[in-house]
């Protein structure tokens, strides 16, 4: 007799099954989301697939979209994210205007309720019709290609568009409703990954290759690098070529780890919380040329006068912002390797002076905790090799972009896109998804109240996170503001005192958490966060009335 049990038949192959087998085949390890009745499914897929790739729950679908960002970033391939309708598709918006701004490759795959209810009442229904929330039209504005799918037969003509959208810089969103998802699909459906962009203007990149030899035999060449570099992982050519010219090389604030500090060459950070080095560098060279950056104004504040007295030109996939002679080159590997090949090397080899920065002065304060740039040099000496670090906007993000050299092999993430108080949470999080290696979020009390709460995804999954929060109690960005602009006469941005560490280790208590009021304690604390396997978290006391390094508070 036969007591064997007899196999269940193959189970139905439905959308989400082939959406979740295409993801894995663009090499996407996770995808980030916030779960809900009408996203569920993908859940569901994501669970069921044999394939190399897993699902992840943060608190908020604000924090999902930043950690795709942060997974994107940090590897150089697509995030992923993936949110349920009606409030949460609308909590995704900030993050994926800041993919948007920053032209980082997200790909939102956003539930939706069943078509037969569309326009009928349906809970969370944004289909535009019968006077419901237009999906299509809202996310159309914030993404590089937005589309709804109707059927199961659009799935890989939208997704073939949808990737190639968000290959050319920024978000593409999916709109998903429920009975699509569930719809079967033939099991010889296939989805072939499109391309990733690349190519460039032959003549253009001609005419920067004369550039730079006529600037090279009469005098010093600039380069100023951006986030570009990083997108197209092209350090290697970057080096090459700042060596074939014999180039001094300035970078952006968010595009401090595509040349390192101890590179021969490297002249500071430009914009508002950069260098005067990289300033006088431009202010004397032949030719000042752009990479991977359109220069906006918090990247050419301080610069202006020195750029408008010497020939300027771009390399890059967008044009810059002021005046330049442009190469289009989508792919920065291979524009900036060409040229290096083509320009013979200049730089001799030897020993280089290590560069030394002149801080921007800022007016001293004796008021309680530290002083930023103290607690960000104590930071650079313990970090490991190799961390990397996000950092958030406001006074704590220009003391960081200032101050903290860049380990050589990590990378160093600051959202200026939108500036969007608590990126640096998810994204961190995100991105030590992917690499598995220490990471460090520096952020302001405020980003933590927005958006702090993730540090209890950083402990549900274990994640090497290393949480900094400057606690100054208060938005201190809009404190110095209110101070410099309107008289010091009012403060609606300072905080009743709060003792976030010990908040949190009592929240927390699996999670080492620590106060540092002094900079010996921020030593210790660091010593003993640094050593843990997982997350952990300091809170750093600082003074709500310090002027950061930011040259418009300065001048």
């Amino acid at each position: 007799m036969d007591t064997a049990v007899p196999h269940p038949d193959p189970p139905v192959r439905r959308v989400v099954d082939a959406m979740v087998d295409a993801v894995a085949d663009l090499g996407v390890s996770h995808v980030f989301g916030v779960d809900g009745a009408n996203i569920e499914d993908v859940y569901d897929a994501l669970f069921a697939t044999d394939r190399p790739v897993r699902g992840v729950v943060a608190k908020h679908e604000f924090a999902a979209a930043t950690m795709a960002d942060g997974y994107a970033r940090t590897t150089g391939g697509l995030g992923v994210v993936a949110a349920t309708s009606g409030g949460g598709a609308m909590n995704l918006v900030a993050g994926l205007a800041e993919s948007f701004a920053s032209r980082v490759p997200v790909l939102a795959l956003v539930g939706q309720p069943p078509t037969r209810l569309e326009g009928a009442g349906a809970f969370q229904d944004s289909s535009g019709k019968a006077g419901t929330i237009h999906a299509v039209r809202l996310f159309t504005e914030i993404s590089r290609y937005c589309a709804r799918v109707e059927g199961p037969d659009e799935l890989p003509r939208h997704l073939d568009r949808a990737v190639a959208a968000a290959w050319s810089g920024g978000p593409a969103v999916l709109l998903l409703p429920k009975d699509v998802q569930q719809a079967a699909v033939d099991r010889g459906f296939a989805f072939a990954p499109p391309a990733r962009r690349s190519g460039h203007d032959p003549r253009g990149l001609a005419r920067i290759r004369d550039l730079l030899a006529a600037a090279r035999r009469t005098g010093k060449i600039v380069f100023v690098a951006g986030d570009q570099v990083a997108r197209d992982d092209a350090r290697e050519q970057l080096r090459a070529l700042a060596a074939a010219t014999d180039a001094a090389v300035g970078v952006v604030p968010d595009a401090k780890d595509v040349y390192p500090a101890d590179e021969p060459g490297f002249s500071g950070v430009a914009g508002c919380m950069g260098h005067a080095e990289l300033v006088e560098a431009v202010r004397h060279c032949a030719l000042c040329l752009l990479i991977g950056t359109r220069m906006p104004a918090l990247a050419r504040t301080g610069l202006e006068a020195a750029l408008d007295t010497v020939p300027v030109a771009g390399i890059g996939a967008e044009p810059p912002y002021l005046p330049a002679e442009h190469a289009t080159v989508l792919d920065l590997r291979a524009g900036l390797g060409a040229l290096a090949e083509e320009l013979s090397p200049a730089r001799p080899a030897g020993a280089v002076a290590p560069w030394l920065s002149a801080p921007l002065p800022v007016p001293l304060r004796d008021g309680p905790g530290l002083r930023y740039r103290e607690a960000v040099e104590a930071l650079a000496v313990m970090m490991p090799a190799g961390a990397d670090v996000f950092a958030d906007a406001g006074n704590t993000g220009a003391s960081v972009v200032h101050h903290l050299p860049v380990s050589r092999g990590g990378r160093f993430v600051v959202a200026l896109g939108m500036g969007g108080m608590g990126y640096s949470f998810g994204a961190a999080i995100g991105s030590a998804f992917a690499r598995q290696r220490r990471t460090f979020v520096i952020a302001g009390d405020g980003a933590f109240f927005m958006h702090g709460m993730e540090i209890h995804t950083a402990l549900e999954y274990r994640l090497p996170v290393t949480f900094v929060v400057f606690n100054n109690n208060a938005h201190a960005m809009c404190v110095t503001r209110e101070q410099l602009f309107y008289g010091n006469r009012y403060s609606f941005n300072r905080f009743r005192p709060s003792r976030i560490a010990e908040g949190v280790a009592a929240m927390f208590p699996s999670m080492p958490a620590y106060p540092a009021g002094t900079v010996d304690q921020l030593f210790d604390a660091l010593e003993l966060a640094t050593s843990a396997s997982g997350p952990s978290f300091i809170a750093v006391d600082c003074d709500p009335d310090e002027i950061p390094p930011f040259l418009p508070f300065l001048q």
